[in-house]
């Protein structure tokens, strides 16, 4: 079992409640989605489990869908009602930060699937600051399937891909409070998902981000 670091790149929480060209939550589709989902729930933490499991099971991860679409910002995901990992994590942190809950970004180093000369590729999810409780969490957005059982938790993480060490995995301690650049890239350069397969975001510089 890995240990659970988490560190937040800005300590100001409004940074991690901005809407700009990718994570959109002032688009007006965007923000109402966010609103009807969690309009009648209260309580933070359940409506942090209701937007999260709603994005991992009603938006069906690309791949999974056998769809050639990519899609990026938070918009284009509810409109096509499909992303990858990222565009999901993108999507994610728009419904959260519409209800005024800070989110961010995280990612992971994961060997590819199946592995092709140990090429090691960025996965991405979400950090979410829970203000009741005082402290960061990270949930897997990307979809449940073959074996994959992300799954909501406030104290014991399970994410959709276990880590293994000796293979060169890990996760950045880093909970980043926009998207990184080496993603956006990627998902704005290809056209299709058939494309961006052969182009995945790799590791960073630095392995703590």
């Amino acid at each position: 079992m890995y240990e659970v670091n988490m560190k937040p790149e800005s300590e100001n929480l409004d940074d991690y409640l901005v809407s700009d060209a990718i994570v959109d939550w002032q688009t007006p589709a965007v923000r109402e989605k966010a609103l009807d989902l969690t309009r009648s729930i209260p309580d933070e933490v359940d409506k942090v489990r209701c937007l999260y499991e709603w994005v991992r099971d009603a938006i069906p991860h690309t791949n999974d869908a056998g769809l050639d679409i990519v899609t990026c910002t938070a918009s284009e995901v509810l409109q096509h009602g499909t992303g990858t990992c990222f565009s999901k994590s993108h999507f994610l942190a728009a419904l959260l930060r519409a209800v005024n809950i800070p989110a961010g970004f995280c990612y992971q180093v994961l060997r590819l699937d199946p592995p092709v000369n140990n090429e090691l590729v960025l996965h991405g999810l979400n950090g979410i600051y829970l203000s009741g409780l005082g402290k960061w969490i990270r949930l897997d957005a990307r979809g449940n399937t073959k074996g994959v059982n992300a799954q909501f938790s406030t104290d014991k993480e399970q994410l959709a891909f276990a880590m293994e060490a000796a293979a060169g995995e890990f996760i950045y301690d880093t909970i980043f409070a926009a998207p990184v650049s080496n993603v956006v890239d990627r998902l704005k350069k290809h056209a299709s998902r058939r494309e961006l397969w052969l182009d995945l975001p790799k590791a960073f510089e630095n392995k703590n981000g």
